[in-house]
């Protein structure tokens, strides 16, 4: 795959899509996301996000690979969250980069202010994507969240 991918903002119908991107995740030790986000819980989420969030599909010719989101925050309205997901045989080759840059211009488009969101602990390679991207990650980081102003 080339860091230009084919890409498309999902819809219900792709919960199978974006489950099967999870299940290529493995037992990976955290990825972000529930245990149990099965089909029927990706299709409340993309319901859950409406207008105000996007969950867009990754493809390598027809096979889904990766995925990514905006979510909003209920709590702070000029802030969305952020999250990118790619199988382990598309890694760095620019995927979760170019995918990045989607969704952050969903972002900008909606009139998001602030991207925040959280990464795995002691994930390195989420780390180095997040700082490529301009995201703000403290040094001493507990929570192991990050911040990337648009």
């Amino acid at each position: 795959m080339t860091r230009t991918g084919d890409f498309r903002p999902a819809s219900v119908d792709d919960a199978d899509e974006i489950a099967s991107v999870i299940r290529a995740l493995g037992h990976e030790e955290d990825v972000g996301l529930p245990d149990d986000f099965d089909e029927e819980r990706i299709k409340e989420w993309i319901r859950r996000l409406g207008n105000q969030g996007v969950v867009i599909v990754a493809y390598d010719g027809s096979i889904p690979v990766a995925f990514g989101a905006i979510d909003f925050n209920t709590t702070e309205p000029e802030t969305a969250l952020l999250g990118v997901w790619v199988a382990p045989d598309h890694r760095r080759r620019g995927l979760a980069t170019a995918l990045a840059e989607e969704l952050l211009e969903f972002a900008r488009d909606q009139g998001y202010r602030r991207i925040r969101g959280r990464l795995p602990e002691s994930n390195e390679p989420a780390l180095s994507f997040l700082s490529s991207i301009g995201a703000m990650v403290p040094l001493r980081n507990p929570k192991m969240s990050f911040e990337l102003p648009l």
